[in-house]
């Protein structure tokens, strides 16, 4: 195994669970979100301001696209599985584990997606864009997590589990 991949919703706990594994396996923690910024030079949201969706997607892509690590959890944005070229080099370089979490979870996690740099398109609902990135997820996915009443430590000992060797 050479890398472990979160794929999720944003706040269900890509960042959060992956620091954890990472330091548990002694990899790598890698949040490509912020490897966006810092080539950016800006926060998401203020990207998505400039460029729009369709030019913050090929941003991520190219980013997650061209990340070269060995023994690293990454944790890309929850809209990487719209990036088709950034998804198949994943599956490359590694297990992608689907952290699933119920729509209820996270609505009471996200108080302000605009603010949290969430790529929503004009009009669409956080439980629009739930329904459509779930499918992707699943598409995507070499394992699944579910998150459903779980602690923290439990949601990270199941992760664990599937990497034991």
């Amino acid at each position: 195994m050479r890398n472990i991949i979160f794929i999720g919703m944003p706040a269900s706990g890509k960042s959060t669970i992956g620091v954890v594994v990472a330091k548990r396996l002694g990899y790598d923690f890698v949040d490509t979100d912020l490897l966006i910024q810092k080539q950016e030079k800006k926060l998401l949201k203020e990207i998505i301001a400039e460029v729009g969706n369709e030019g913050f997607l090929a941003i991520e892509n190219q980013v997650n696209r061209d990340l070269n690590v060995e023994n690293a959890v990454i944790s890309p944005g929850g809209s990487v599985v719209y990036c088709e070229e950034a998804m198949q080099h994943f599956k490359e370089i590694g297990s992608v584990v689907y952290l699933q979490t119920s729509f209820e979870q996270i609505n009471k996690r996200i108080s302000n997606a605009k603010n949290r740099g969430v790529v929503l398109k004009e009009g669409q609902t956080l439980r629009d864009l739930y329904e459509e990135r779930v499918k992707l997820f699943e598409k995507y996915a070499d394992y699944t997590v579910s998150e459903e009443g779980c602690s923290l430590e439990e949601t990270i000992d199941k992760v664990l589990n599937l990497f034991h060797e």
